[in-house]
C-alpha cells in the first residue's frame, strides 16, 4: 500500500521537489549496504548530488525512488571497487564486541537478527532490504539491481532461508513471538515479505 501511494505521489510532483523526501529511504538503504553510518551518509549525499546534476535525464513518469536507489547502489559498488585494498576500522567494531546485558527479550532477538543479517552476503541483504523492508516489488527491485525478476525472487527466497538457518529457526517458527510489535514489524517485514 505504501509503495502504491508513493508511486501515485511520484507521478504528480516535480522530481526536484521530491528529492528531499527520498532521503530517509535512501539513508536506510545506504546503511543496510554499507553497515557504516558515516559512509551511508556520504553515499546518500553523493546520490542526491548525482541525481540533482542529472535530473534532466530522469523520466518523471517513472519511479523516482527506483532511480535514486539505483544511483546509490552503483555509487556504493564503485566505492567498493576503489577501496578494495584499503583496510578500514568500521564504526563501532570495538563497541560491538563488548558484552552488555540487554534490557529485554526483544532487544536480544533484534541483536540476534542483526548479527544474522550482517552475516548474509551483500546481495542477500540488498534484496531483503529492497523487497522486504522498502516495499519494492520484485520487478522494481530487478530494475534497480540490473537482474532478471526470477533472480530477485530466487535471491529473496535463498536470503530468507539462509537467515532462518543463521537464526536456527524451525519451519514456521517465529523468533519474535514474545517481542513488542515495533520490533516485529521491522524485522519480520524484512524476512517474510513477498511481492
Amino acid at each position: 500500500m505504501k509503495a502504491e501511494a508513493r508511486r501515485a505521489q511520484n507521478a504528480v510532483a516535480d522530481p526536484a521537489d521530491r528529492l528531499a523526501g527520498a532521503i530517509p529511504r535512501l539513508r536506510a538503504f545506504a546503511i543496510s549496504l554499507a553497515r557504516d553510518m558515516s559512509l551511508a551518509d556520504d553515499l546518500v549525499q553523493e546520490t542526491i548530488l548525482k541525481a540533482w546534476s542529472n535530473l534532466d535525464k530522469f523520466d518523471p513518469h517513472t519511479n523516482l525512488d527506483a532511480w535514486l536507489f539505483t544511483i546509490l547502489r552503483n555509487t556504493y559498488y564503485s566505492f567498493l571497487r576503489k577501496t578494495r585494498r584499503e583496510v578500514q576500522d568500521t564504526e563501532g567494531a570495538h563497541a560491538a564486541s563488548l558484552s552488555v546485558k540487554p534490557a529485554h527479550d526483544s532487544r536480544l532477538a533484534f541483536q540476534d537478527f542483526q548479527r544474522a543479517f550482517d552475516a548474509l552476503s551483500p546481495e542477500h541483504r540488498e534484496v531483503l532490504i529492497l523487497v522486504g523492508a522498502s516495499g519494492f516489488s520484485c520487478e522494481e527491485a530487478a530494475g534497480m539491481m540490473g537482474v532478471a525478476v526470477g533472480t530477485v525472487k530466487s535471491r529473496a527466497s535463498r536470503a530468507r532461508r539462509r537467515l532462518a538457518e543463521l537464526l536456527q529457526l524451525e519451519d514456521g517458527e517465529d523468533m519474535f513471538s514474545d517481542t513488542d510489535r515495533a520490533t516485529q514489524a521491522v524485522v519480520l517485514r524484512a524476512t517474510t515479505a513477498t511481492h
